[in-house]
Order: C-alpha cells, then structure tokens, then sequence
C-alpha cells in the first residue's frame, strides 16, 4: 500500500472534524487521493454537499437513507465500505463504539488504516493489534500525539524507554475545584488550541482524552503503562516525545493543524509539499513549558489510566459510561464536574470479562450506558 501512486480513500465519518480535514487534503492532493467512500453520521446537509463535490463510489448515512438525493452512487453498510477492493486506504474518522467494527473489517481486508477513532482501538485494543499484526497491517495514528511518537520512532532499531504524551490542559487547567464545578458546556466547547468535535472537545477540558490517548499509546506502540507519561504542555507546540535508553529525547513539532498529521498518515512514508499548512515561527515562540497534570482536579485522566491497567471490559466501560456523561453535560443534565463521578461509579459496580470477544465488549458497552441512566434515574448523582 505504502507504494501506491494514488490511493482511493473510505473517509468514515466525513462530516465531523477530522473528516472535514481529510477532506481538506484530498483537495490539496487530487492527484495523489480521490474519494471512493463516504460515511456520516447525522449531518445530512454536509454530506449531500460532500457528495457532490467528490462523487464517491458508495455512501453511509446513519439516519433514514431515503432522505439522501438520488445520484450515481451505491449506499453500502459500514463494515462492506471499509473493506471493498475499491478502497486503499480506510481514514477512520468517527468517534465512539460504533467504529470498532469497521476498523476490524478493514483490517481483515488488510486495507491502510489512518486511524482517528480513539475508542475503537481504547475498547478493543487486545484483539485489533494482533489481528492487525496477522494481516500486516500497519494502523497510522492521526492523533497528533500518537503520530509525534510514530514519527519520532520512525528509523530507529531500538525500542523506546519512555513516551510522554503531551496536553495543553484545556481550557480549565488554572480553575479551581468550584470553578470547574460551574463550567458551563459553551465554556467547555472552547479550546485554546486545537478545533475538534463537541465530545472531542469536551473530552479534552476533562482531560479524558488524554486518559484514552494513554491507553492507546499502549497498544499501538506496545509499552506499559508505567512508561507512558501525561505531561501538560500549554503551547502545543511539542506534540508528544519519545526517550531511549541512552537518556536521548526526540520530540515532533509544528503548529496544532490537524491536517499535518492527517496528512502524515496519507503520505507515509513520503513528505508532501503543502503551502497550506501552517509553518512555526521560533521567533515567536517564547518559552515551553510543562507541568505535570493534578489528578485530583480532573479526575477523568486517572479513571482512564487505571481503566487501561485493568484491562478486560473496563476500558469499554469507561468509553460508553463517558459518553453517555458527556451527553447528559451538554444536554445542560449534569455538572461538568459530574462527568467523572458517573464514570466513577459506573466502573467501582462493573464486573470486567478478561480477552473479552466482540459479544463480551457490546454486552459491557450497552450495560455501562444504562448503569449512567440508572445513576440519574435513582438520584444517586445530585446535580
């Protein structure tokens, strides 16, 4: 796949951030990348133009397939879509549970996988990378912390001793402990950094992002937990470093564009020229620096963390339990400060299924959902 002059591209999830970007690029780079596929979720208006302009092959649409206009495509099921052989390349672009079978399908097609969807590889980590390993296939991260370590691994024969994954703390890292516990959504939605997705983005103001960012570090670059490090880096500047043995440290730089990396995990193993990317101006850039994350002010980044370490289900619960949180938070239903005392209370009551089959993680996946219901049913949560 890495040889392929022109790669047709499956965008899974084209309507949200990451899939907007993607698409981005496929516009700088029409020689090189064109659209066989197209997948979204609720947002018919930018998928009808999406359509349009790129013309693909086949199109998922989560809500009422009648809704879309007649045109000379094929609607095709998610799991079809991300491993026909009309597809090089599989950008899975969606958030939530409901990209985890498409990546298994992608990989079983041995297809290119640039991989954006944080809980698919967070919930299933155990059975996707061996499976991935089986196919060779090379899952690229998107994430622009988990491309930093890619690419600061790439070339090297020895394995890394330590990663430090960096954050900018969000929007709320100087808050105190009742500030944070009347954070309005609309605050929440604003990032100081990066332009992301509504769960995304909140995500990252309760540092669970960072959580998850751990947890998949782990399975993608195959280092325990105890050598994986959150480091708080406000600028953004640093997407994440690696160190080795000898005590040498690489880091990956560049201004917090979403399209460098989405645009790494496209090219790889070249480097494209492209004038619309920002460049760093070190001239302005007048200091770095870092700190380490409180714990006990976001809270959400140590459930993760010891979710990752006990493995099984729990990780699956986490990611649905947050979700649902999340939800309920910017529905206006719960404080943002709630969001990790739902998840907290949803994974102290759930019984984890060790090497969990796919029936095991959708049992655990519906479960820790309704547990959230349950919680705000029996007024166990007072907002």
């Amino acid at each position: 796949m890495a040889g392929l002059t022109h790669q047709k591209l499956a965008v899974l999830g084209s309507t949200g951030s990451i899939g907007r970007q993607t698409l981005d690029v496929v516009r700088t780079f029409p020689d090189r990348l064109s659209v066989t596929a197209l997948a979204a979720g609720r947002n018919l208006r930018l998928l009808i133009e999406q359509v349009g302009e790129f013309k693909p092959r086949f199109v998922f649409y989560q809500g009422d397939p009648s809704l879309l206009p007649s045109g000379d495509y094929e609607f095709m099921g998610l799991e079809e879509m991300a491993a026909h052989c009309e597809v090089d390349t599989v950008v899975a672009a969606s958030s939530g549970a409901s990209g985890l079978m498409p990546l298994l399908s992608a990989i079983k097609a041995g297809k290119t996988v640039a991989l954006a969807n944080k809980e698919a590889l967070v919930t299933a980590g155990e059975m996707a990378v061996p499976l991935a390993r089986k196919h060779g296939v090379r899952i690229r991260p998107v994430d622009s912390e988990h491309s930093a370590i890619w690419q600061c691994l790439e070339g090297e024969k020895s394995a890394p001793s330590r990663i430090i994954l960096t954050a900018s703390g969000g929007p709320f890292r100087g808050y105190s402990q009742r500030e944070l516990s009347e954070v309005t959504a609309e605050q929440a939605l604003r990032h100081p950094s990066w332009k992301m997705g509504r769960k995304v983005t909140i995500d990252s103001a309760t540092l669970m992002n960072k959580g998850l960012e751990v947890i998949e570090a782990h399975w993608l670059f195959g280092l325990p937990f105890e050598s994986i490090e959150v480091m708080v880096h406000p600028q953004s500047v640093i997407h994440s470093m690696v160190e080795f043995a000898d005590g040498a440290v690489k880091a990956q730089l560049g201004a917090p564009d979403m399209r460098l990396p989405i645009q790494y995990a496209l090219s790889y193993p070249e480097r494209w020229s492209n004038e619309a990317l920002p460049r760093l101006d070190f001239s302005k850039i007048s200091r770095f620096d870092f700190e380490k994350p409180d714990y006990n002010r976001f809270p959400c980044l140590s459930l993760a963390i010891e979710a990752g370490k006990k493995g099984g289900t729990y990780p699956v619960a986490l990611c649905a339990a947050d979700e649902v949180a999340v939800e309920l938070f910017l529905a206006g239903q719960v404080k943002f400060t709630d969001i990790a005392v739902l998840i907290e209370y949803v994974l102290a009551k759930h019984t984890s299924k060790s090497r969990p089959s796919i029936e095991d993680i959708n049992t655990a996946d519906s479960w820790a959902r309704e547990a959230v219901k349950e919680a705000i049913r029996q007024e166990r949560l007072h907002c």
